[in-house]
């Protein structure tokens, strides 16, 4: 049984201590669970879905023209195959993506993709995208901030602990495109496992099945789907930072008859926080980590170089 937390527990103040338990404990267990009331307007949720199948439905020509200009940026469109990491029997994963990050004042047009971790967003020429895009990163950040006070109190830290480290967060939002695929000849699974490497994932869904997690006990299970819920997932560095107290959840998808839309935001810490295990949770299994290294490595591990 997937863990179901109401997020009103924590947001009206109800019975934050209740909510942070079940959160700590979900995320020692297998490290997933459902997160319903949230407090993202469903219609805002209905819009990101929208804008995504909009965009993918172009033509190629173009998506071509916000092409990613670097994997570790991070930015704008990756057609299929720019993402080497996730796919089965060692291939690259059937799926194209688009991803964007925070707006900051220090951005500039002239950016030199070797000088700092948030880039600039690269925009398709379509005012209603990118508005979208930014109005569910802005509640989806917040959601995800307001999800680590529930950490701090799990972990008994104090209120704050972790506000410092999501200042200017290089955290990314991305849609993902999964073409329609699942004929006899085909695996039933589209990608092999995979962790996330920040420290929170939420995922919004549409709705269809594929996304599972693999459990403690080595079973792989079906995440459930509801209408307005988010899966939310413990990633890398929330895994380092808890020394291995909360679980990195391996995770994958499979094949589908249908066209799938994903939108995954990966909350992840400013470029010079320092992960280290915290004092309070034993003898460090991990070594200290500067978070925007730590990303620039996985990035670049996980795709094709572009430029």
């Amino acid at each position: 049984m997937i863990p179901i937390l109401d997020f009103r527990l924590q947001a009206s103040g109800k019975d934050p201590g209740g909510f942070a338990d079940a959160l700590g404990e979900a995320c020692r267990r297998d490290g997933v669970f459902l997160l319903k009331e949230h407090g993202i307007p469903r219609g805002l949720l209905r819009e990101v879905l929208e804008v995504s199948d909009e965009f993918f439905s172009q033509p190629e020509d173009q998506k071509s023209r916000v092409s990613m200009q670097s994997g570790w940026a991070n930015r704008g469109r990756a057609a299929e195959g720019v993402e080497v990491v996730g796919g089965a029997d060692g291939c690259p994963p059937q799926k194209e993506s688009f991803s964007m990050g925070m707006d900051l004042p220090s951005q500039k047009a002239d950016f030199d993709l070797g000088d700092a971790f948030n880039p600039p967003n690269i925009w398709p020429e379509c005012d209603r995208f990118r508005d979208v895009m930014r109005d569910f990163y802005k509640e989806v950040l917040g959601l995800g901030r307001g999800l680590m006070h529930a950490v701090e109190r799990d972990l008994e830290l104090p209120y704050g602990f972790f506000q410092p480290h999501f200042s200017e967060p290089m955290a990314t939002l991305r849609l993902s495109h999964y073409p329609a695929r699942g004929s006899q000849t085909e695996p039933a699974v589209a990608g092999g496992a995979t962790y996330d490497y920040g420290a929170l994932t939420l995922v919004l869904t549409d709705q269809a099945e594929g996304i599972q997690f693999q459990s403690r006990d080595g079973t792989w299970r079906e995440l459930p789907h509801d209408p307005g819920d988010l899966i939310v997932m413990v990633g890398d560095v929330l895994m380092h930072w808890t020394n291995d107290q909360y679980r990195s959840v391996p995770h994958r998808m499979s094949h589908q008859s249908k066209i799938r839309h994903l939108a995954a935001f990966y909350l992840y810490p400013n470029s010079e926080s320092m992960i280290a295990p915290l004092p309070t949770t034993g003898a460090p299994r991990h070594a200290p980590m500067r978070a925007g290294e730590f990303l620039r490595t996985r990035l670049g591990e996980t795709y094709r170089t572009t430029a």
